[in-house]
């Protein structure tokens, strides 16, 4: 299913020349026209479109989890200027989110997750109604200093199933990751070939009734360039992994976010291994398809 796309090609080599002009002039360009009153009226258009979403918090501020808007607010705003300056994202098929509770399942990559950031931040500014992605994160990430307070106050939670099956069966949209840290920390040279997925979603989707949207993202790819994983070194570390990259800053990549149709499933959540693997295959070829469909549209890394 997955065809190997090869090790950095000529083509490749110019964009990634070029990109290094394009990233100054683009940062300079950034700077230049997001303005103190842009970034104002983005603040409170992403504080209304909060307000709109249906998360539901207490006289203190706090959902069950421990996310709060008002730190949510703050982040997203950062990830917004990505966005909408820098990124540059194309967004699609957002009018595919059903109301209720729902799993967004996208294709990883880029080194750092802000392939996640950047879906979530089209779910808030860009779908109609505001959906808030709750993040299922690795379990390792509660372990960096202060992240887990930061984690759960911007609507993250560790991706335990209690804690999915819990903000499912309480109406909210949930985003995972099947390939996990496999997915984002490959190679250049395996860019949008597809990691094994986990077969853990399909399993909260049957038991929970939860309808899959599939999601590809073509771009996230890259943003930085790793041309070896020292896996020894991220072990000693207590790392997923210890990625050697050519830049150690994103390239000013251009984003394309499709939301396809959701697929439901229905079945036993404890069925065999063999059994579910074959619904999660047919969750992984649709996302395959649509981001070759993606490759197929864009012109170069960066249009």
């Amino acid at each position: 299913m997955d065809v190997p796309t090869g090790d950095l090609t000529s083509s490749d080599a110019i964009d990634l020349a070029d990109s290094f002009g394009a990233l100054s002039d683009l940062v300079g360009g950034m700077l230049d026209s997001v303005s103190p009153s842009l970034i104002r009226e983005l603040n409170h258009e992403i504080r209304d479109r909060l307000r709109r979403s249906p998360i539901r918090v207490n006289s203190y501020g706090y959902d069950p989890w421990g996310y709060n808007p008002d730190v949510a607010r703050r982040t997203l705003l950062l990830f917004a200027l990505l966005y909408r300056y820098y990124f540059r994202v194309r967004t699609t098929g957002l009018e595919h989110l059903p109301k209720g509770r729902l799993l967004v399942i996208p294709n990883h990559a880029g080194q750092i997750a802000l392939d996640a950031a950047m879906i979530s931040v089209a779910t808030v500014l860009e779908a109609d109604p505001p959906r808030p992605l709750r993040g299922m994160g690795e379990y390792w990430l509660p372990t960096l200093p202060f992240f887990n307070v930061f984690m759960a106050r911007v609507g993250g939670v560790v991706g335990t199933p209690k804690n999915a099956r819990d903000i499912l069966e309480h109406g909210e949209a949930v985003i995972a990751f099947p390939e996990g840290v496999r997915g984002m920390n490959k190679t250049f040279a395996e860019r949008y070939q597809l990691q094994e997925f986990g077969y853990g979603f399909m399993r909260l989707a049957l038991e929970t009734q939860t309808p899959i949207v599939p999601v590809a993202v073509v771009g996230s790819e890259e943003q930085a360039i790793s041309i070896a994983n020292v896996q020894p070194l991220a072990d000693l570390l207590g790392m997923p992994a210890f990625p050697v990259l050519l830049n150690y800053f994103p390239l000013p990549v251009r984003y394309h976010i499709a939301f396809g149709k959701p697929m439901e499933f229905r079945g036993n959540a404890n069925d065999e291994d063999e059994v579910i693997g074959k619904k999660v295959e047919q969750v992984k070829d649709r996302i395959h398809d649509m981001i070759q469909a993606g490759l197929r549209r864009r012109s170069s890394w960066f249009w």
